[in-house]
């Protein structure tokens, strides 16, 4: 890659550190889970008091991950996941998700939370197809050399490239370089699911996007930009993308009929998945 690069906000690494705030934990907390600390729990409340619905943003990104693996494992045929910054163990991961469908499909994990690892390894110990690797998501050349990635994973067939909630915590302006470099390593039929972190670019919820990164970038975490539709939709380099194509993680392909109104907060993260021609 050229340009200017972001170190992955934790490449140094936090361990159990309760003083220092954890993407993976914040996440965690969002999500109502019980591996994080009061640290964590302060990004969010600093959040809160300008968009009090903001753990709304990680639900929408958890749920578009949801979706998306069904599309990937049922529909695409895809048995190959490259899960990067994959965050603290929930239910419903990835692996859980696909290997419903194909219980022999591979799924490997990237993150550099020393935290993450250790949950994450201790709850696959038992699953051979499943496995979680050491390195920075954002330095794809260290994840795509990486000995267990290699192993695991046939870069000669259709491979799904996860980067569903992390790029928004990537501080550099080269997004699209860094995606291209995991793209060209993967064969046609491939495809990359992405979650951002979303400026629509109106008066009303630009205000609101602005707080948030404000508030985020700020706080104990450090991180979380909103982009710009066209800035996101560059991180898709050269792909076709599944219809309906960059939208609102919530209008990706929904369960059902939307009974409430999206709220502010919701309308504030776009997903989309694009495939390799």
């Amino acid at each position: 890659m050229t340009g200017a690069t972001a170190p992955y906000p934790n490449a140094v690494p936090v361990g159990v550190d309760p003083t220092r705030a954890s993407i993976a934990r914040v996440y965690d907390a969002a999500l109502n889970g019980k591996d994080n600390y009061e640290i964590d729990r302060e990004v969010l409340a600093q959040v809160r008091t300008v968009a009090p619905q903001v753990n709304d943003l990680a639900w929408s990104n958890r749920n578009f991950l949801t979706r998306a693996c069904r599309f990937l494992a049922m529909q695409a045929g895809i048995d190959q996941f490259l899960d990067l910054g994959s965050g603290l163990p929930t239910a419903e991961n990835t692996h859980q998700i696909v290997q419903r469908v194909n219980p022999e499909a591979r799924v490997v994990y990237v993150d550099n939370d020393p935290v993450v690892l250790a949950h994450g390894r201790a709850l696959l110990e038992e699953n051979e197809f499943t496995h979680f690797v050491a390195a920075d998501i954002f330095k794809p050349d260290e994840v795509l050399g990486n000995e267990v990635v290699r192993k695991e994973l046939d870069f000669s067939r259709p491979i799904a490239v996860f980067q569903v909630g992390t790029l928004h915590h990537y501080l550099g302006e080269d997004a699209p370089e860094l995606m291209r470099v995991y793209l060209d390593a993967l064969v046609p039929g491939s495809y990359t699911a992405i979650a951002h972190f979303y400026d629509p670019q109106d008066e009303e919820h630009s205000k609101l996007a602005r707080k948030m990164e404000e508030k985020f970038v700020h706080s104990p975490m450090g991180s979380g930009r909103f982009r710009t539709h066209a800035e996101i939709q560059a991180m898709f380099p050269g792909l076709e993308m599944v219809e309906p194509g960059l939208v609102l993680c919530d209008d990706w392909w929904p369960d059902g009929p939307r009974i409430q109104p999206l709220n502010l907060v919701q309308e504030c993260i776009v997903g989309g998945v694009g495939r390799k021609p």
